[in-house]
């Protein structure tokens, strides 16, 4: 597909859900959460386009970072409204951490081993190196990730969660604001609007954000609520719809940049576009739920987490845990990457199963402890044979390798 084409189909998803929102047409509800998630899908594409055109002028590591942030960005609106909403009404708490776990298990249970595997399939590469930038982000995410297993222990997500995550993130935008800048590695519609010049680039990036920035304004609050009503509707669990469905569909452009990138023989890059990613998701996204939350009730409050949603914050804790450990020796191998997305695999399909079965009763936190105790054990096995590399990271807040030592060689 041409790059005219892809921004123009971006751009015209967009227009159903605006002639439903503005009472144009009517339709049912799930026709209309439909039209509503094809917008936020286009929106997503055209911001990431856009924010991959404005690295030429960016350092490389806070390029990826920014890249990352607003690649998310849709995830971080559904979100968002559904955290609102909590604070509004009790019954969406769930809602909302179902989506915040969902986004961020699908980074690294389906987006890393993706990326692996296309690597694999087009140069044979069995093992991705990580360049010496991806040790920044990696030793943040570390940071964000212990703090992150006090969340369920305290059965809430508060200001002070809100103040500690964001100001992670901050701390590490700051020093990769001071990273060398390099040349972006732009792929499809945002290589050829990099390729512009600098007014026309610029003017087309205002634009793309612009109409971004108006279509998820649009489409997250009514996408949001679809979801809930379809879900109940068509007799499908929402909260499973909630998790699941919303990711993929603000994530999808998230996906596909990673994709073109290792398809492209950029695997290096690819990882480290994913990995901003993720650190983004687990500090930003995280740390606004609270605020979100107390708009919603109208005082500073702290989002509550029920034994369901405690146990599943949990899990995800567990499985950044491990995906932490597995890049640890800055590399991914094709086989790590295979048993991330089998763990993924496996407690998404059995988490689903029991959670239909169960019907939301009680006890179907079992189940995500059990994976999470799994997750657990991995890591401290993978951190175990990177340590020397650890304690580097530990040290330096980044990976270097030190002369005559072959840190960088796969364990």
């Amino acid at each position: 597909m041409s790059s005219p084409l892809a921004i123009a189909l971006a751009l015209l998803v967009a227009v159903p859900a605006a002639l439903v929102q503005f009472g144009a047409v009517h339709v049912p509800v799930e026709l209309g959460t439909l039209f509503f998630g094809l917008a936020v899908v286009g929106a997503a594409f055209a911001m990431s386009w856009a924010a991959e055109a404005a690295e030429h002028d960016i350092p490389r590591a806070l390029a990826l970072s920014v890249v990352a942030l607003l690649a998310v960005f849709p995830e971080y609106a559904v979100d968002i409204v559904f955290a609102v909403k909590a604070g509004q009404d009790p019954a969406y708490a769930p809602y909302a951490a179902a989506n915040m776990t969902g986004s961020n298990r699908l980074l690294l249970g389906l987006g890393w081993p993706t990326v692996s595997v296309l690597a694999w399939w087009v140069s044979g590469q069995r093992v991705l190196r990580l360049g010496r930038d991806a040790g920044l982000p990696l030793f943040f995410l570390g940071v964000a990730t212990i703090y992150s297993f006090s969340l369920p222990l305290r059965g809430s997500i508060g200001i002070v969660d809100c103040v500690v995550l964001v100001g992670i993130f901050l701390v590490y935008a700051v020093l990769a604001s001071r990273e060398e800048s390099s040349e972006p590695e732009l792929v499809g519609p945002a290589a050829t609007i990099g390729a512009l010049g600098q007014t026309a680039r610029r003017l087309s990036i205002t634009a793309l954000f612009a109409f971004a920035g108006a279509a998820i304004g649009l489409a997250a609050e009514p996408f949001a609520a679809g979801l809930v009503q379809t879900g109940k509707a068509l007799g499908i669990d929402e909260f499973l719809l909630v998790q699941w469905l919303a990711p993929l569909a603000s994530e999808a452009p998230e996906f596909l940049i990673a994709a073109l990138l290792a398809v492209r023989g950029k695997a290096g890059a690819a990882i480290g576009l994913m990995l901003s990613a993720k650190l983004n998701q687990w500090t930003l996204l995280v740390g606004s739920l609270p605020l979100a939350y107390s708009v919603g009730a109208g005082h500073l409050a702290a989002l509550p987490l029920d034994a369901r949603q405690s146990a599943e914050v949990l899990l995800t804790a567990a499985q950044s845990l491990f995906g932490i450990a597995v890049l640890a020796s800055m590399s991914l191998s094709l086989t790590e990457s295979c048993l991330l997305a089998a763990l993924f695999v496996a407690q998404l399909v059995l988490g689903g199963v029991l959670r239909a079965g169960l019907h939301n009763a009680e006890g179907g936190e079992v189940e995500l402890i059990g994976f999470s105790i799994v997750y657990v054990f991995f890591s401290l096995f993978f951190l175990y044979q990177a340590r020397r590399l650890v304690r580097l990271l530990l040290r330096n807040g980044r990976a270097k390798k030190p002369p005559g030592d072959n840190l960088y060689s796969h364990v």
